[in-house]
């Protein structure tokens, strides 16, 4: 499977700012799709992720960002409101436990990520 992002860009600190990620390719299921972000100097870390309608996310990003899924369409996006300088990062997306048939082999695919800069 082939994932690709986009959505990034730079943003004034309280900007809001809109991810997407389609996943493309023979997939007969995803079982999760999430967001991580890296920052220069330091680990990736998630950022949230989506599972059977269920959410996750970081602690930073809590009622600030929205993570939403089109299973049809195998997209997730990430709305990010409010943004803060500490959001700047390259944001990844993951598709987790793809299968391309329904008893075949799970694997995991990233992106190649796109750049989010919030400053002013």
């Amino acid at each position: 499977a082939q994932v690709v992002e986009s959505g990034g860009d730079l943003v004034q600190p309280g900007g809001s700012l809109r991810l997407s990620c389609a996943v493309s390719g023979t997939i007969f299921s995803i079982h999760a799709m999430g967001w991580y972000r890296q920052a220069p100097g330091k680990h990736r870390e998630l950022v949230a992720k989506i599972s059977n309608g269920t959410t996750n996310y970081a602690d930073s990003v809590k009622g600030r960002f929205t993570i939403s899924r089109d299973n049809a369409e195998n997209a997730v996006f990430l709305q990010m409101n409010s943004l803060k300088p500490e959001d700047t990062a390259i944001y990844y997306c993951n598709a987790d436990q793809i299968r391309m048939t329904p008893l075949g082999p799970e694997y995991d695919a990233w992106g190649q990520g796109t750049q989010v800069t919030v400053s002013s």
